[in-house]
């Protein structure tokens, strides 16, 4: 308020000083002007005796009228000298009693000038105070709103505003109402404390159009704008419901309720992204014309200045983009499948438009660009589960001297007793080597379940154990040096008494 006040009595003083300097400048335009009417009237006088003496010096012959017309020509002088007299001592007395009336009604005037300021400024001090008290009403009563009918504002168990943060925005925006009205009820009373004056009429009257001019150019400009404003609306209504319809053919599709001929589920919601996309792009350039300041070059140069950034810094970004809506239609993989990508083994647990994000065996995350998976060599295991059956394998090397047939068996009951293989089809072997000291032997078996893999084949080797150690037969891979008689044989026992 103490500033409030200063700028007050600045005001005061400045008013006071334009309005004393006028009337100073009044008196001596005043007395200029009587000085301006004096001169005039000599100088009229003085071209009457010209005209009249000429006139005497070329009519006159003879000496008596000569004399008359001298006796004339004074008297008339006589006359005409009186009479400015009279007129100047006239004029005199008018100043001087309009002097007199102007400094009584300059007076009257200034003094009741100077009230009608002291008024407004009062009427606006009032009006402060009135602002302060209103505020502090409202803040009082936005304090008191905390623990009655202010609630923590949530969104999917995030709290974005607790009742203490929403009391203070609301002060925050009750102190920003108070300032501009205290702005606006400023702006209005500067023109009309000039005004009150004569002398500073002219300065109310810009300093009004100054504040008026460009308000009425805004409001001029947001009327000229409600019909394009009402174009942008509709393009904007009709994309939206566009939108809406599409969005819910996508979910039906996905959903398996709706089915398509060579249409797969999984691209329902990839293709509904791509075609959301377009139309946004496509609902931008329709309004693009309508949004105001678009015809200007500024505003051009910068949505072209904004564009060759964008395609010279986003190269790689919408590589990534077209590989990931790629990978999608080819169909490689889909969240939550079990995927082998290079040496990397793991679930898929997202996929976006520029990476794809696996989490291994060891809950270890792995971010791929999109890119990346185009250039690799990727394997599903989750899929070939889930329509035929996904096949393990695993390698075990045998002495010669352990019948094949013996080995097979075992090998198959061990994978038969191990939880998520499949008994149809059932498990086989396959001998894949017949080294110098051992053949190979390969157990294969079927599971549906891959994201289960890992533990299936820790159960299937200590099955093999058990079993192997149940019938006596070793799992080595023999590297030895035989010293016999050439007549012994390696075939086994029971293959030699079989034959014979």
């Amino acid at each position: 308020m103490r500033l409030y006040r200063s700028l007050y009595l600045l005001l005061l003083l400045l008013v006071m000083h334009i309005t004393g300097q006028a009337q100073l400048q009044k008196a001596i335009k005043d007395i200029f002007s009587a000085d301006e009417i004096t001169t005039e009237h000599a100088d009229s006088a003085k071209a009457s005796d010209r005209s009249s003496t000429t006139g005497n010096t070329t009519s006159a012959s003879s000496p008596d009228s000569i004399a008359s017309s001298e006796l004339q020509k004074y008297d008339e002088t006589f006359k005409l000298k009186a009479g400015q007299i009279q007129k100047l001592d006239s004029l005199r007395k008018e100043s001087v009693a309009k002097e007199k009336e102007m400094k009584n009604d300059s007076w009257w005037q200034t003094g009741k000038h100077i009230l009608y300021f002291v008024l407004v400024l009062l009427g606006q001090f009032l009006l402060f105070r009135l602002s302060s008290w209103l505020y502090k009403k409202l803040k009082n009563r936005i304090q008191q709103l905390k623990d009655t009918k202010l609630k923590p504002i949530s969104i999917q168990n995030y709290e974005i505003l607790d009742t203490q943060k929403q009391v203070s925005l609301l002060i925050f925006l009750a102190n920003i109402l108070r300032y501009l009205l205290l702005f606006i009820l400023l702006v209005l009373t500067i023109p009309i404390l000039f005004s009150i004056f004569p002398q500073t009429k002219e300065l109310a009257y810009k300093i009004a159009y100054y504040i008026w001019n460009p308000v009425k150019d805004i409001l001029e400009g947001i009327l000229g704008y409600i019909p394009n404003l009402f174009t942008i609306i509709v393009i904007c209504l009709v994309i939206k419901y566009v939108i809406k319809g599409i969005r819910y053919l996508a979910t039906e599709i996905d959903a398996g309720r709706l089915k398509i001929n060579g249409f797969y589920s999984d691209w329902a919601m990839p293709t509904y992204h791509i075609i959301r996309f377009l139309l946004y792009a496509f609902m931008i350039a329709m309004i693009y014309p309508y949004l105001p300041g678009s015809n200007s070059g500024v505003f051009q140069g910068v949505s072209v200045f904004v564009g060759l950034i964008v395609s010279l810094g986003s190269s790689t970004v919408i590589g990534n983009i077209i590989a990931g809506f790629v990978i999608t239609y080819m169909r490689a993989f889909k969240q939550g499948d079990r995927i082998k990508l290079n040496d990397t083994v793991g679930n898929v647990i997202e996929k976006t438009a520029f990476v794809t994000r696996l989490r291994t065996i060891k809950n270890e995350i792995v971010t791929i660009p999109n890119s990346f998976i185009m250039s690799s060599q990727t394997v599903n295991y989750t899929s070939s589960a889930r329509t035929y059956g996904l096949i393990i394998h695993s390698e075990v090397t045998i002495g010669y001297d352990a019948p094949w047939r013996k080995v097979h068996q075992l090998l198959i009951d061990a994978a038969k007793a191990t939880p998520g293989v499949m008994p149809e089809p059932a498990p086989f072997v396959l001998e894949t080597a017949l080294s110098d000291f051992y053949p190979v032997y390969q157990i294969n078996a079927y599971i549906q379940e891959a994201n289960n893999m890992t533990t299936i084949y820790s159960a299937l080797h200590q099955n093999i154990q058990d079993y192997f150690d149940k019938a006596g037969i070793e799992i080595m891979s023999p590297h030895y040096t035989a010293f016999r008689n050439g007549n012994a044989s390696t075939i086994p026992k029971e293959e030699e008494t079989k034959t014979n």
